[in-house]
C-alpha cells in the first residue's frame, strides 16, 4: 500500500495526461517514504465509457480518485498527503475546469489489517 486509483469519464481523453498524473501522485508519495513504502505504491487509471452524469442533459465529466492504504497512519498525515494529491489533481483539470462542466472528487479508504492479504518482493530493491 498505497493504491492510487482514478476514474475518469472518456469525454475527458483529450483533457487527461494519465501518464503524467499518476508520476506526480508518485513523486508526493515517495516523498513521503517513511510513511508509505516505496515498493508498496501503485496507481492506475481507468477510462469510464459507461456513466451518466448529473442530468445527462450537457457532456459533463467527472474524475473520481481513490487513495486505498492501511490503517495506521496519523490523522495529520491523512489529511497532509490528502490535500497535497488532491492539489495536483485540481491542477492537472485547472484548464479543463475553466473550459466544460466537469466535477472532480478524492476518497481515502483506510484497510484494516485483519481484512488484506499481500505478498511483495518489490521492497527488498529500497
Amino acid at each position: 500500500m498505497p493504491h492510487f486509483i482514478v476514474e475518469y469519464t472518456d469525454n475527458l481523453k483529450e483533457d487527461i495526461n494519465v501518464d503524467q498524473l499518476l508520476k506526480d501522485v508518485h513523486q508526493i508519495l515517495i516523498a513521503r517514504n517513511d510513511t508509505f513504502p516505496i515498493g508498496g505504491i501503485r496507481s492506475r487509471a481507468i477510462e469510464l465509457t459507461n456513466y451518466r452524469v448529473a442530468d445527462g442533459l450537457e457532456d459533463d465529466a467527472f474524475v473520481h480518485a481513490t487513495l486505498k492504504i492501511a490503517a495506521g497512519r496519523s490523522e495529520e498525515i491523512k489529511a497532509e498527503v490528502c490535500d497535497a494529491i488532491f492539489e495536483v489533481i485540481k491542477a492537472h483539470f485547472d484548464e479543463t475546469m475553466n473550459k466544460r462542466y466537469l466535477a472532480l472528487s478524492m476518497e481515502l479508504v483506510e484497510f484494516s489489517d485483519s481484512g488484506t492479504y499481500k505478498q511483495n518482493n518489490i521492497h527488498s530493491r529500497f
